[in-house]
């Protein structure tokens, strides 16, 4: 797969190999908002993304919405399974992150859909959900990047969210081993959201009419409400993000790194390899 993408980014991949991670740097001194990937708008996987997005049983409001609005990009990469397409969707985060701080409209996310269907497990779709954003952190932190102020970088703190670019997502996971039909999409996807827009709908009155409008809708769709569901500060969000139902004692793998490790891999001159 070639996809072709614009401005600073083109520079990210070259020959249809991942660059080294240096290469990416450049992008943290664009003076202005750092130029965003062209929508893989005609792959056969960002069209099928968005029809299941359009489809009219899909329970998120706010997913329909930001597409309607052109305010979803879509990334097509390889494979959940693989790091191959690790650089060319971290310098993606960064590039969404730096336009949704210059414009912080509401309705706003990244998907990042995988061309290799590779029906997995629910278990192993998280497993490999994790190896993906814990590689993309890697990278944040090998630059030197905090993480958002607002949210928590330990995946056990009911505050927890990622942070890519200093800002914080939080993300959702489709693929076709899902329990539940508005995760079930026909190959991998990961989906960042800004976590500051939910706060901008809560401060607006907003969010919780448009919650119970999701949840009714899911309801409809799967005959149940998801049992993972909860606001955030009430349990750590890590748990909702694969979409695959967790007990008490289910623990993330997710580790965040420390400005001394991040520190330390610099001057040893490589990366953690992903």
């Amino acid at each position: 797969m070639a996809v072709s993408e614009q401005g600073t980014l083109s520079s990210v991949r070259t020959f249809g190999r991942p660059a080294s991670l240096p290469r990416i740097v450049p992008l943290l001194a664009c003076p202005g908002p750092m130029p965003l990937p062209r929508d893989d708008r005609d792959h056969p996987r960002a069209a099928a993304f968005r029809a299941f997005i359009r489809e009219t049983g899909f329970p998120c409001v706010g997913a329909k919405a930001a597409l309607s609005r052109g305010r979803m990009r879509v990334l097509v990469a390889r494979s959940v399974t693989s790091a191959w397409d690790d650089m060319r969707i971290y310098p993606a985060l960064l590039a969404f992150a730096a336009r949704y701080r210059a414009r912080p409209d509401t309705f706003q996310s990244l998907a990042v859909v995988f061309e290799d269907p590779c029906t997995l497990s629910e278990a192993a779709f998280e497993r490999h959900l994790w190896e993906r954003l814990q590689s993309l952190a890697d990278k944040d932190a090998w630059l030197g990047h905090a993480w958002d102020e607002r949210v928590a970088p330990d995946p056990d703190n009911p505050h927890f969210s990622l942070s890519f670019g200093g800002e914080a997502f939080f993300v959702v996971g489709l693929h076709p081993g899902a329990s539940r039909p508005a995760r079930r999409f026909s190959s991998p996807a990961l989906v960042f959201n800004p976590h500051r827009q939910f706060e901008s709908l809560r401060e607006a009155g907003r969010y919780e009419r448009l919650r119970a409008s999701i949840v009714q809708r899911d309801v409809a769709l799967s005959g149940s409400a998801n049992p993972m569901l909860a606001r955030h500060g009430e349990v750590s969000e890590a748990r909702q993000y694969s979409g695959r139902a967790v007990d008490e004692g289910w623990r993330c793998p997710f580790r965040p790194r420390t400005d001394q490790q991040a520190a330390g891999t610099r001057t040893a001159g490589g990366t953690d390899g992903r």
